[in-house]
């Protein structure tokens, strides 16, 4: 871990005031992280320091040793609050490839690691200070009561899923009882192969807590006329989700919104994005529901600016793109936040980000809402984007 240029002041707090992960064991070469910074694990490394309290992500990939190749596999995370001078242990579990965080518990051992925290330090690296703004931006509305409700029951979030077969068919009898291809005899055809493997399910305990977005959108006994407005207008959805999930607090959604996002960007988990995608869509495509929920709205804009900051340039090429769903939200979204009978700081508000964006990605919003294509505009002379 190499050290940053820090203001004395802010280092010297962080250091009587930071949080301190004592994380023993990890091999070397293992990519270790936190937050939005990661590296490969040295010899002395024995954890991180001067973490600032609050919500954090930690992830890691375990390494083969670069004698058998050097692969990295897939990355596995957790999300942290931490007090301030709290200090959290764990051991390295070769046979899991995981950290268990079991020492915490026993209270003798974390009063002698704090008593020997002074030996302990030249083998700490300092948290990367340089990007807790960003991190900070990118998790405001996400508490660990939000992070505790998504995240798996396992309480890792992991890039691979932990997959085991639906029916445990152990013997040829039992796959004859399910009527199912005996594996005996050669496949005749690629349908007959894929016939004979099994189907599988996610683990029970590894799979992320998402809300479950309605599949439909209009309510009981609709006419056809209000399952036509409802197609258009998803608000009775959101507003079901909202009721379901987030009852007492409508705006910890945004929070399911961040989680998704960091899960996805940082943890590279896919289903992430797939819900990130799915949750903004149904927010961006309600209506009604704008001129009802001015604050959660005007705490969107602010989660997407931040969002769309970060997100690497060639996701918007391989992904973002697929289906050009990202500019047709948000043309849906700009269409209805401009619209009448919306609180004039949020019209307001819209307009300034639909700006900003078109500034930013060339991307146009005023174009015919059938046209599905990206365009682009060409911008003033002298006017770059950013």
């Amino acid at each position: 871990m190499a050290g940053v240029d820090m203001d004395p002041d802010v280092a010297r707090r962080l250091f009587e005031e930071g949080a301190t992960l004592v994380l023993l064991g990890v091999p070397q070469g293992t990519e270790l992280g936190i937050d939005y910074k990661s590296w490969k694990v040295g010899p002395r490394f024995r954890g991180v320091k001067m973490i600032p309290p609050g919500l954090h992500f930690l992830h890691y990939s375990s390494s083969n040793p670069a004698h058998i190749g050097g692969e990295t596999g897939p990355k596995t995370g957790l999300f942290l609050t931490l007090k301030s001078r709290e200090i959290l242990l764990a051991n390295w579990d070769p046979k899991e490839e995981d950290l268990d965080f079991s020492p915490s518990e026993n209270e003798e051992e974390v009063s002698r690691v704090r008593a020997n925290l002074q030996d302990l330090d030249p083998f700490l690296g300092p948290y990367p200070y340089e990007v807790m703004r960003k991190w900070v931006s990118l998790t405001d509305r996400l508490t660990q009561d939000v992070a505790n409700q998504l995240q798996p029951l396992s309480g890792r979030v992991s890039a691979f899923c932990d997959v085991i077969p639906e029916l445990q068919l152990k013997h040829t009898k039992d796959r004859e009882e399910q009527n199912l291809p005996k594996n005996d005899v050669a496949c005749q055809s690629m349908k007959e192969g894929l016939e004979k493997l099994p189907q599988m399910k996610q683990r029970e305990g590894t799979e992320l807590r998402f809300s479950s977005i309605p599949s439909q959108t209009y309510p009981p006994g609709a006419t056809p006329a209000q399952i036509t407005q409802c197609s258009l207008d998803l608000s009775y959805a959101l507003v079901n989700l909202l009721e379901k999930h987030y009852k007492l607090k409508p705006l910890d959604v945004l929070g399911e919104l961040q989680f998704a996002f960091v899960c996805f960007v940082i943890g590279n988990v896919y289903d992430g994005f797939e819900h990130w995608k799915r949750l903004l869509a149904l927010l961006c495509r309600s209506e009604d529901a704008m001129r009802s929920h001015k604050e959660l709205y005007l705490g969107l804009i602010a989660v997407l600016y931040h969002q769309l900051g970060e997100i690497p340039p060639d996701f918007f090429v391989d992904i973002v793109s697929q289906d050009n769903f990202l500019t047709s939200t948000l043309q849906d979204f700009f269409q209805f936040a401009i619209g009448p009978g919306v609180d004039s700081t949020l019209r307001k508000r819209a307009e300034k980000f639909k700006v900003h964006l078109t500034k930013k990605f060339r991307w146009d919003f005023d174009a015919d809402l059938d046209d599905c294509a990206p365009v682009v505009v060409d911008l003033p002379e002298g006017v770059t984007p950013e």
